[in-house]
Formats: C-alpha cells, structure tokens, sequence
C-alpha cells in the first residue's frame, strides 16, 4: 500500500465517504465498446468530481475484477495513471471471483486500519463485452513462431499452416464461466442446490419477481440518484441500470426454459444475467474524514471470507461467511436493521436463506447449537439485487457497500449484514455500521 502516515500499531478506524457507480447494463449492449479499464476511469472520475477530494490526499487505489485485460492487469494503476492523478497514487489488482469489489473495499479498510493509508479509492469493475476470445492450445502452439518471429523461411510458414488443419479446431471459443476443479458451469450448481435443498422452480420465480419490482421501485423513488452516474456510451447517455423489469411477473418468467438442465428450474429469469458496469467507493480513517470536512455514511465492523466444496454446494459460502462475519462483530443476525445477499441466483440466494434458518446446518457446519435465524423479509434485499440490477463480476460487492452505506445513512438504521456467494467455492460478508 501507500506511504504510511500514522504509523503503524496505531488503531484507525476506516469508513466510508462516498461510493458511486456507473449504471449496471446488459452485456453487448450500450457498453459494448467500454472496456473494463474505461468504465473504471468513469467511475473513479465520477467519484472524485462527487467528492471533490483533494488528489493529493489520496495513498492508493485497490480495484477488483475478474476479466482482466491481459496487457493491463493491473487495472487500479491505469485508473491513477489515467486520470492523471499524483504519481504517488499506488495501485493494486485483486481478484475473488464474484467478491473482488468486496475484497478490494476490505483490503482498502484493513490498509487504513493498520494506519497504512488515510484516504484510498476501493470498487471493481467488469466488462462481459469484451471478454477476450480463447484459441485452442493447438493454435496458440501452431502460431507462437510467428508471434516471436521465429519463421523465416516459406517453408516454416508452411509448417504453420499444415498444423492449423483443420481450420475449425483452431477457431477462437467463447470462454466457459466453469469451474476448473469440476467443469461445471455456475447454472448447473444452482441446479444441484435447488434440488438437493428442495427449491422449487415457483419459489425462484417468485424470489426473481420481487428482485426486479424492489429494483424498479428504488430507481423511481430515486433511491439510486446519489449513487449511479450518467454514462456516455457510443449510443448516447445511459443514466441507469437497464435490466430492471418493473412489469415482469410470475407468471411471465414461469413460460421460460430451463437452460442448464432439461427439466430443470434455472432460467435465464431467475439468474442474474451477464452484465457491464464500475463502481468505486471512497475510504479514509474517521480522523482524516472529519478533518477534511466529511460525514462518513458508515463504517466496517466485521468481514469475513470463508471456502467450501465446489464439488458439494459451490454457491453455499455466504451460509458460512454471514455467521462469521456477525460473530466477528459480537452480534447476532437479529441485531441487523438490513440484510443484503448478492443474487446470483435465485435458487442460491434461497438455499443460503434456508441455511441460515437450518439448526442442522448450523450444529454440523457452523458448530453452533441454534440456527443462525430467518431473514425478516422487510430487511433484506430492499432494493432488489443481482438478478434485477445485473452483476459486473468484480463490481457487484462495491456496489453493494456503496448501496448499503447510504441506506443506513438515508434512514438512519444502525447496521447491514452483506453476503456474496463466489466462483471457487467461496463466500464472502461484511458488516457495516451507521457512523454517528
């Protein structure tokens, strides 16, 4: 991280200013020619424009993602780079699957809890668009002479193309979002989980419903206004997200097919879809916030990370990591005004619900002797979420920091309890708490 300011052993306690974000679209549409760099730039420069905070006083950038461009990995040292801030502004890229925005923001809090930094930018972004193309080990064999110049004669370049046929064993592929370890999609494990913990295609259907009639109702109540910026795209503005259906129902998603199994209940409504968008949050220590000036919308308490079996539940971490993460702050979910779980489906999202509800689950996997509890429906995922809002992979876990910061700031509620579901087999939490 950056050059330290208060030393170290000294407790700061990390907060959050301000958090922004461009509007969540639907891939190959109205980003398409946005990279995941460029749609990083807006968010940050959208955020500093917000904030007005003085570029001098800023240690470093932590970013997120998951698609990360080959030529540019580390995507927070472009940011500074291009946007010109001081050359002292250091960067660095991490990556958690679908927790990368929320393992930036940690490792941002944790940076100025150790009295590394005073004032770091956090977020995450990714664009689905422009997922580079895979060629086959074949291809990318036959054709590395003439990357680095190795063929100089005809014949060599004869030898390349005799290697090459047939020409559609080295057509570029589309990349599979699998697991590694198992070759299973993310679809087919929300299969297995629906079946294996009993949720039925109606429930999902339901639980996607009400995903995108809270999303619906937040952006006309104009919920989103201080967090989502305008965004100049090749086809004009895009002012907000624009995969919320408002006027879907049920019944609507019920007529559509299951894509991962033939008789399954995963479909393409009850599963977030693929998505392009960037969102940044701004941290400092409480003492830097006040001296220059700002209210702080909240603060971390807790977080949490946690792995399991990608071959038994691979989407289940957030049953464990929630726990943890409410255990780590001395609390209890009962104690939470709001709850946020990142949708990446819907049968996922209801699995972990049971979970946490389960004193089976809790006494053989968590070690405790009652269940966690039942989510109060009024708390938790208010103002919908991934499946209505859409999921940029690294930038969904800023996003949902920056969502729940200025809802407890908004309200005045005193805590929210954040739990994302990860690719690997991994599961991520937060809690975060009102800063009077």
């Amino acid at each position: 991280m950056a050059k330290k300011k208060n030393g170290w052993g000294k407790k700061h306690r990390a907060v959050v200013v301000a958090g922004v974000r461009t509007p969540f679209v639907k891939a190959f549409g109205k980003f398409l020619k946005l990279d995941t760099i460029q749609l990083s730039d807006i968010a940050v420069k959208s955020l500093l424009e917000k904030t007005e905070v003085p570029h001098e006083e800023i240690d470093s950038i932590v970013w997120g993602g998951v698609i990360i461009p080959a030529l540019a990995p580390n995507i927070a040292r472009e940011i500074a780079l291009d946007l010109r801030l001081p050359p002292s502004v250091e960067g660095m890229t991490c990556t958690r699957a679908c927790a990368s925005g929320l393992q930036a923001v940690t490792l941002a809090a944790a940076a100025i809890e150790r009295g590394e930094a005073d004032v770091v930018i956090a977020g995450g972004s990714d664009s689905t668009s422009n997922a580079p193309l895979n060629l086959p080990q074949k291809a990318v064999h036959a054709l590395a002479p003439l990357a680095f110049g190795k063929a100089a004669t005809p014949g060599d370049y004869l030898g390349v193309l005799s290697q090459m046929m047939p020409i559609t064993d080295i057509l570029p592929k589309m990349p599979k979002i699998a697991e590694r370890t198992t070759g299973e999609v993310m679809g087919e494990s929300a299969e297995r989980m629906a079946k294996r913990n009993e949720i039925s295609r109606e429930a999902q259907d339901r639980f996607a419903e009400r995903s995108h009639h809270r999303a619906a109702e937040a952006i006309a109540s104009g919920r989103f206004d201080d967090e989502v910026v305008p965004v100049e795209g090749p086809e004009g503005w895009v002012h907000a997200d624009n995969i919320v259906r408002g006027d879907t129902s049920a019944e609507k998603l019920s007529k559509l097919r299951p894509v991962f199994a033939k008789d399954g209940t995963v479909t393409a409504g009850n599963a977030s879809p693929l998505t392009d968008g960037a969102a940044a949050v701004l941290l400092m220590s409480e003492d830097k916030a006040r001296a220059l000036g700002y209210k702080p919308l909240a603060a971390f308490r807790s977080w949490s990370y946690v792995g399991v079996d990608p071959a038994d539940q691979l989407l289940i971490g957030p049953a464990l990591a929630m726990p943890k993460a409410l255990d780590r702050a001395g609390m209890e979910l009962e104690d939470m005004s709001l709850v946020d779980m990142h949708e990446a489906f819907a049968a996922q999202v209801l699995s972990v619900t049971k979970a946490l509800a389960s004193k089976g689950f809790a006494e053989v996997r968590l070690g405790k002797s009652r269940a966690v509890g039942e989510i109060d429906d009024e708390i938790f995922n208010v103002h919908g979420g991934s499946l209505s809002i859409g999921h940029p992979f690294g930038a969904t876990g800023a996003r949902m920091v920056t969502t729940m910061a200025n809802e407890l700031s908004r309200t005045g509620k005193e805590t929210a309890l954040l739990g994302i579901c990860a690719a690997g087999g991994l599961g991520a939490a937060a809690v975060l708490e009102a800063v009077g």
